[in-house]
């Protein structure tokens, strides 16, 4: 690993002013950050990295009206079994508890896991051996090369990784804002192909914590390889707000998380197994599959049934 200057932040200001330079990149539980630096995979490195952990009062779960507000430190475990999040917001804490291992979830934060980078083996094989779109390159090796787990919904600004953050679907179907040190981002809108980040976050700018409204019901899915502690293959998370409109949203098939607008329509005259299964065959009407992935639309229409069915 290359050297770099470690700065232990008092305040997500103090780490946004760090970071606006574009040198220094932040840190929270550091299960995916420190693993990218030690493989090098970029052409270029941080000269610091920030260490957020040393910040007080950012790991909070807390009722706000009609809303839950996590602080982006929120350990992954303490939001699979925080009591809060388990009642007002279960797909959360569904996919909380579905990423990677405990030791992971003791070590990774939510805003870490919602920020994490992409998995696609392109963009994060050691030494930078493949100098892909994300990284000003001018081709993605994935569309004609080994793509079994990227993008069956076509390319976000020629890149096929997919998101692979297992919270990710659910803060979206959840309907919920992203906080940061500038601005606050509905989650709809944060997730993205943009350069080394999977958002559409900017240099000095820090996410601080996720605002989600109340949510009677809702439910995760994911299909994953090795069930215990594995990426998502295809996840999924639904979420029926006060007024019956329900949200469907998959994970592991596109760059961002993939709302289904052809799955909700087909589910707006409520949620039943028949409705589910239409659901299902609608959400993957329009995809698209690459050479090598195209039973991941099988496991994307099922787990669109399957996690629907968690709502009757």
């Amino acid at each position: 690993m290359k050297h770099f200057k470690h700065l232990q932040a008092t305040s997500a200001d103090q780490a946004a002013k760090e970071a606006a330079g574009g040198t220094a990149w932040v840190m929270a539980g550091g299960t995916d950050l420190l693993g990218t630096l030690k493989d090098e995979i970029f052409p270029e490195y941080p000269e610091t990295v920030i260490d957020l952990k040393t910040i007080e009062g950012m790991d909070s779960i807390e009722e706000d009206g009609d809303a839950l507000r996590i602080g982006a430190l929120a350990k992954l475990s303490a939001v699979a079994e925080s009591e809060l999040v388990r009642q007002h917001a279960q797909a959360l804490a569904q996919a909380a508890e579905r990423v990677a291992s405990p030791t992971i979830r003791h070590m990774g934060t939510l805003g870490g896991n919602v920020c994490q980078m992409h998995r696609c083996w392109y963009f994060r094989v050691p030494d930078d051996r493949f100098h892909c779109r994300r990284k000003g390159g001018k081709t993605c090796p994935a569309r004609i090369g080994d793509n079994r787990y990227h993008s069956i919904f076509g390319d976000d600004n020629g890149c096929y990784a997919v998101s692979s953050h297992d919270t990710a679907p659910a803060l979206v179907a959840l309907g919920a804002t992203v906080v940061t040190t500038k601005r606050e981002i509905p989650a709809e809108e944060f997730f993205g192909a943009h350069g080394h980040r999977s958002n559409v976050l900017e240099d000095g700018e820090v996410v601080k914590e996720f605002r989600v409204p109340k949510t009677a019901k809702s439910a995760f899915q994911k299909f994953a390889l090795r069930k215990s502690i594995d990426f998502p293959v295809v996840n999924c998370a639904v979420a029926q707000g006060s007024d019956r409109a329900t949200r469907v949203v998959l994970g592991g098939v596109y760059a961002a998380p993939w709302r289904s607008k052809e799955a909700e329509e087909a589910v707006a005259g409520g949620v039943t197994a028949e409705s589910a299964a239409k659901a299902g065959e609608a959400a993957v009407s329009v995809a698209k599959p690459l050479g090598k992935n195209a039973y991941k639309v099988d496991i994307a229409r099922t787990l669109v049934k399957r996690t629907l069915t968690d709502l009757v």
